[in-house]
Protein backbone atom coordinates (compact mmCIF):
# COMPACT_ATOMS: atom_id res chain seq x y z
CA UNK A 1 0.00 0.00 0.00
CA UNK A 2 2.28 2.90 -0.98
CA UNK A 3 1.82 6.27 0.87
CA UNK A 4 3.89 9.93 0.33
CA UNK A 5 4.33 12.37 2.54
CA UNK A 6 3.84 15.55 1.53
CA UNK A 7 3.46 19.07 3.52
CA UNK A 8 -0.31 18.99 4.11
CA UNK A 9 -0.48 15.45 4.61
CA UNK A 10 0.06 11.53 3.70
CA UNK A 11 -1.23 10.93 0.47
CA UNK A 12 -1.94 6.82 0.00
CA UNK A 13 -2.59 5.78 -3.77
CA UNK A 14 -2.20 2.87 -5.73
CA UNK A 15 -0.22 2.81 -8.71
CA UNK A 16 -0.02 -0.09 -11.57
CA UNK A 17 1.99 -0.29 -15.37
CA UNK A 18 4.76 1.85 -17.37
CA UNK A 19 5.07 4.25 -19.84
CA UNK A 20 3.84 7.92 -19.43
CA UNK A 21 1.97 8.89 -16.07
CA UNK A 22 -1.67 9.21 -15.69
CA UNK A 23 -3.36 10.51 -12.74
CA UNK A 24 -6.78 9.21 -11.93
CA UNK A 25 -8.76 11.32 -8.93
CA UNK A 26 -11.91 9.67 -7.16
CA UNK A 27 -15.37 11.45 -6.41
CA UNK A 28 -17.09 11.97 -3.43
CA UNK A 29 -17.89 9.21 -0.73
CA UNK A 30 -14.65 7.20 -2.89
CA UNK A 31 -11.86 6.20 -3.11
CA UNK A 32 -8.97 4.88 -5.49
CA UNK A 33 -11.03 1.48 -5.72
CA UNK A 34 -13.61 3.37 -8.25
CA UNK A 35 -10.91 2.83 -11.06
CA UNK A 36 -9.73 -0.73 -10.64
CA UNK A 37 -10.70 -2.00 -14.02
CA UNK A 38 -9.51 1.29 -15.16
CA UNK A 39 -6.53 0.62 -14.21
CA UNK A 40 -6.48 -2.92 -15.64
CA UNK A 41 -6.13 -1.60 -19.10
CA UNK A 42 -4.54 1.65 -19.10
CA UNK A 43 -2.30 0.11 -16.71
CA UNK A 44 -1.01 -1.90 -20.30
CA UNK A 45 0.10 1.43 -21.62
CA UNK A 46 0.54 4.18 -19.27
CA UNK A 47 2.11 4.13 -15.90
CA UNK A 48 -1.69 4.91 -13.54
CA UNK A 49 -1.68 6.63 -10.48
CA UNK A 50 -4.79 6.29 -8.42
CA UNK A 51 -4.64 8.66 -5.59
CA UNK A 52 -7.19 8.71 -1.94
CA UNK A 53 -8.12 12.32 -1.45
CA UNK A 54 -7.27 13.68 2.20
CA UNK A 55 -10.23 11.94 4.75
CA UNK A 56 -11.12 9.36 1.69
CA UNK A 57 -9.82 6.04 1.06
CA UNK A 58 -6.36 4.83 3.15
CA UNK A 59 -4.97 8.83 2.85
CA UNK A 60 -4.56 10.77 5.98
CA UNK A 61 -5.79 13.87 8.14
CA UNK A 62 -3.46 17.00 7.11
CA UNK A 63 -2.15 18.93 9.95
CA UNK A 64 -2.95 16.11 12.56
CA UNK A 65 0.70 14.83 12.46
CA UNK A 66 2.36 17.97 12.85
CA UNK A 67 0.00 18.97 16.21
CA UNK A 68 -2.05 21.27 13.91
CA UNK A 69 -5.46 19.40 14.04
CA UNK A 70 -8.03 22.17 15.04
CA UNK A 71 -6.77 23.98 11.95
CA UNK A 72 -7.08 21.39 9.69
CA UNK A 73 -10.30 19.97 10.54
CA UNK A 74 -11.31 23.76 9.36
CA UNK A 75 -9.98 23.17 5.50
CA UNK A 76 -8.62 19.77 5.29
CA UNK A 77 -11.41 18.53 3.20
CA UNK A 78 -11.91 20.90 0.34
CA UNK A 79 -11.57 21.59 -3.40
CA UNK A 80 -8.71 23.96 -2.87
CA UNK A 81 -7.26 21.24 -0.72
CA UNK A 82 -7.01 18.90 -2.80
CA UNK A 83 -5.48 20.85 -5.92
CA UNK A 84 -2.50 21.38 -3.58
CA UNK A 85 -2.53 17.99 -3.00
CA UNK A 86 -2.47 16.59 -6.33
CA UNK A 87 0.10 19.41 -7.23
CA UNK A 88 2.39 17.88 -4.02
CA UNK A 89 1.56 14.67 -4.92
CA UNK A 90 3.47 15.19 -8.92
CA UNK A 91 6.44 17.03 -7.92
CA UNK A 92 7.22 14.71 -4.81
CA UNK A 93 7.02 11.65 -7.26
CA UNK A 94 8.54 13.42 -10.35
CA UNK A 95 5.90 14.09 -12.97
CA UNK A 96 6.83 16.73 -14.95
CA UNK A 97 3.28 16.62 -16.72
CA UNK A 98 0.24 14.32 -16.75
CA UNK A 99 -3.30 14.03 -18.07
CA UNK A 100 -5.37 14.24 -15.48
CA UNK A 101 -8.46 12.00 -15.50
CA UNK A 102 -11.30 13.07 -12.26
CA UNK A 103 -14.90 11.03 -11.70
CA UNK A 104 -17.38 13.78 -10.36
CA UNK A 105 -15.59 15.40 -7.39
CA UNK A 106 -12.20 14.38 -8.52
CA UNK A 107 -13.24 16.16 -12.44
CA UNK A 108 -13.65 19.45 -10.16
CA UNK A 109 -10.22 19.23 -9.06
CA UNK A 110 -8.44 18.01 -12.49
CA UNK A 111 -9.93 21.01 -14.04
CA UNK A 112 -9.05 23.28 -11.59
CA UNK A 113 -5.89 21.71 -11.79
CA UNK A 114 -5.55 22.31 -15.28
CA UNK A 115 -6.64 26.25 -14.93
CA UNK A 116 -3.95 26.91 -11.77
CA UNK A 117 -1.25 24.35 -12.65
CA UNK A 118 -1.53 24.09 -16.19
CA UNK A 119 2.36 23.74 -17.05
CA UNK A 120 1.41 20.32 -14.84
CA UNK A 121 -1.57 18.96 -16.95
CA UNK A 122 -1.01 17.52 -20.66
CA UNK A 123 -4.68 16.54 -20.98
CA UNK A 124 -7.92 16.97 -18.60
CA UNK A 125 -10.99 14.45 -18.17
CA UNK A 126 -14.06 15.02 -16.42
CA UNK A 127 -16.85 12.17 -15.92
CA UNK A 128 -20.11 13.58 -14.40
CA UNK A 129 -18.56 16.36 -12.60
CA UNK A 130 -20.03 19.45 -11.55
CA UNK A 131 -18.83 22.54 -12.85
CA UNK A 132 -21.17 24.78 -11.19
CA UNK A 133 -21.67 23.12 -7.86
CA UNK A 134 -25.52 24.01 -8.07
CA UNK A 135 -25.75 21.44 -10.28
CA UNK A 136 -25.83 19.18 -7.83
CA UNK A 137 -28.53 17.37 -5.79
CA UNK A 138 -30.59 18.41 -3.13
CA UNK A 139 -29.77 15.91 -0.90
CA UNK A 140 -26.08 16.22 -1.85
CA UNK A 141 -26.41 19.92 -1.40
CA UNK A 142 -28.29 19.84 2.22
CA UNK A 143 -25.14 17.24 3.01
CA UNK A 144 -23.02 19.63 3.72
CA UNK A 145 -24.16 21.76 6.03
CA UNK A 146 -23.25 20.29 9.51
CA UNK A 147 -26.10 19.83 10.86
CA UNK A 148 -28.01 17.25 8.48
CA UNK A 149 -24.14 15.45 8.14
CA UNK A 150 -24.44 14.90 11.89
CA UNK A 151 -27.89 14.12 11.19
CA UNK A 152 -26.29 10.78 8.30
CA UNK A 153 -23.49 10.33 10.98
CA UNK A 154 -26.01 9.16 13.93
CA UNK A 155 -25.32 5.67 15.21
CA UNK A 156 -21.40 5.73 13.77
CA UNK A 157 -22.96 6.11 10.11
CA UNK A 158 -24.29 2.98 9.90
CA UNK A 159 -27.82 4.84 8.89
CA UNK A 160 -25.89 6.70 6.35
CA UNK A 161 -24.69 2.86 4.86
CA UNK A 162 -27.75 1.29 4.73
CA UNK A 163 -29.57 4.05 2.79
CA UNK A 164 -26.65 4.43 0.60
CA UNK A 165 -27.49 0.58 -0.13
CA UNK A 166 -31.04 1.26 -0.88
CA UNK A 167 -29.52 4.48 -3.21
CA UNK A 168 -27.12 2.89 -4.80
CA UNK A 169 -29.83 0.96 -7.12
CA UNK A 170 -30.74 4.30 -8.46
CA UNK A 171 -27.20 5.60 -9.16
CA UNK A 172 -25.93 2.40 -11.33
CA UNK A 173 -27.61 -0.12 -13.36
CA UNK A 174 -25.60 -2.91 -11.01
CA UNK A 175 -26.84 -1.33 -7.66
CA UNK A 176 -25.38 -4.00 -5.90
CA UNK A 177 -21.70 -3.67 -6.56
CA UNK A 178 -22.37 -0.28 -6.56
CA UNK A 179 -23.88 -0.16 -3.00
CA UNK A 180 -21.19 -2.91 -2.37
CA UNK A 181 -18.12 -0.23 -3.13
CA UNK A 182 -20.14 2.46 -2.06
CA UNK A 183 -20.56 1.17 1.83
CA UNK A 184 -17.11 0.13 1.90
CA UNK A 185 -15.55 3.52 1.09
CA UNK A 186 -18.22 5.33 3.28
CA UNK A 187 -16.71 3.03 6.11
CA UNK A 188 -13.17 4.75 6.13
CA UNK A 189 -14.31 8.59 6.15
CA UNK A 190 -15.76 10.62 8.83
CA UNK A 191 -18.34 13.31 9.72
CA UNK A 192 -15.50 15.96 9.09
CA UNK A 193 -14.21 14.41 5.35
CA UNK A 194 -18.49 13.92 4.35
CA UNK A 195 -19.87 17.30 4.75
CA UNK A 196 -16.90 19.75 4.45
CA UNK A 197 -16.12 18.29 0.78
CA UNK A 198 -19.49 18.35 -0.40
CA UNK A 199 -20.10 21.86 1.53
CA UNK A 200 -16.61 23.22 -0.34
CA UNK A 201 -17.84 21.55 -3.89
CA UNK A 202 -21.75 22.95 -3.30
CA UNK A 203 -19.94 26.68 -3.01
CA UNK A 204 -17.35 25.74 -6.13
CA UNK A 205 -18.20 27.55 -9.18
CA UNK A 206 -15.64 27.13 -12.32
CA UNK A 207 -17.53 28.98 -14.73
CA UNK A 208 -15.71 32.23 -14.25
CA UNK A 209 -12.37 30.65 -14.88
CA UNK A 210 -13.01 27.75 -17.06
CA UNK A 211 -11.63 30.43 -20.61
CA UNK A 212 -8.04 29.37 -18.59
CA UNK A 213 -8.29 26.01 -19.70
CA UNK A 214 -6.00 25.44 -22.68
CA UNK A 215 -5.35 22.15 -22.57
CA UNK A 216 -7.03 19.34 -24.23
CA UNK A 217 -10.66 18.30 -22.55
CA UNK A 218 -12.51 15.80 -22.42
CA UNK A 219 -16.25 15.34 -20.77
CA UNK A 220 -18.49 12.46 -20.43
CA UNK A 221 -21.01 12.74 -18.83
CA UNK A 222 -24.78 10.07 -18.66
CA UNK A 223 -28.35 10.86 -19.58
CA UNK A 224 -29.55 9.19 -16.44
CA UNK A 225 -27.63 10.96 -13.89
CA UNK A 226 -29.00 11.88 -10.65
CA UNK A 227 -26.05 13.07 -8.56
CA UNK A 228 -25.32 16.10 -10.64
CA UNK A 229 -27.40 17.44 -13.77
CA UNK A 230 -26.75 15.97 -17.06
CA UNK A 231 -26.60 19.58 -18.30
CA UNK A 232 -23.46 20.27 -17.43
CA UNK A 233 -21.88 19.06 -20.30
CA UNK A 234 -23.15 22.39 -21.79
CA UNK A 235 -21.44 24.16 -19.28
CA UNK A 236 -18.34 22.70 -20.06
CA UNK A 237 -19.01 23.02 -23.87
CA UNK A 238 -19.99 26.83 -23.16
CA UNK A 239 -16.66 27.51 -21.46
CA UNK A 240 -14.00 25.27 -22.66
CA UNK A 241 -15.15 25.48 -26.93
CA UNK A 242 -12.79 23.20 -27.75
CA UNK A 243 -13.62 20.56 -25.55
CA UNK A 244 -14.48 17.09 -26.70
CA UNK A 245 -18.51 15.29 -25.16
CA UNK A 246 -19.46 12.36 -24.91
CA UNK A 247 -22.99 11.96 -24.09
CA UNK A 248 -24.26 8.38 -22.63
CA UNK A 249 -28.09 7.88 -23.57
CA UNK A 250 -27.79 5.03 -21.07
CA UNK A 251 -25.57 5.24 -18.24
CA UNK A 252 -25.89 7.68 -14.89
CA UNK A 253 -23.44 9.17 -12.58
CA UNK A 254 -20.75 6.22 -12.70
CA UNK A 255 -20.29 5.79 -16.52
CA UNK A 256 -17.66 3.37 -15.99
CA UNK A 257 -20.34 1.15 -14.23
CA UNK A 258 -23.23 1.32 -16.29
CA UNK A 259 -20.78 1.85 -20.28
CA UNK A 260 -17.41 0.17 -19.71
CA UNK A 261 -17.10 -0.80 -22.82
CA UNK A 262 -17.62 2.84 -24.57
CA UNK A 263 -16.48 4.06 -21.62
CA UNK A 264 -13.05 2.37 -21.89
CA UNK A 265 -12.68 2.76 -25.66
CA UNK A 266 -13.50 6.44 -25.06
CA UNK A 267 -10.74 7.29 -22.78
CA UNK A 268 -8.06 5.51 -24.44
CA UNK A 269 -9.02 7.12 -27.97
CA UNK A 270 -8.98 10.23 -26.32
CA UNK A 271 -5.29 9.80 -24.13
CA UNK A 272 -3.63 9.08 -28.09
CA UNK A 273 -5.29 11.83 -29.82
CA UNK A 274 -3.16 14.79 -30.20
Amino acid sequence: MPSLVTDPGIIHYETYGRGRPVLLLHGWLGSWELWRDTIEVLGREYRTYALDFFGFGDSGVPGTASGSAQRARLDAFTVPTYVEMVYQFMERLGIQRAPLIGHSMGGTVALSMAIRHPQKTVKVCVIGSPINGGSLNLLLKLSGRRRVASFFWLFGGRGLRLFLRFYSHFMARDGRAMGRMITRDVSKINVESFFQSIGTLRKTDLRPQLHRVTVPALGMYGQRDIIVRPSEHQTLKAGVPHAQIEWFPDAGHFIMMDSPERYITTLRTWLVSE
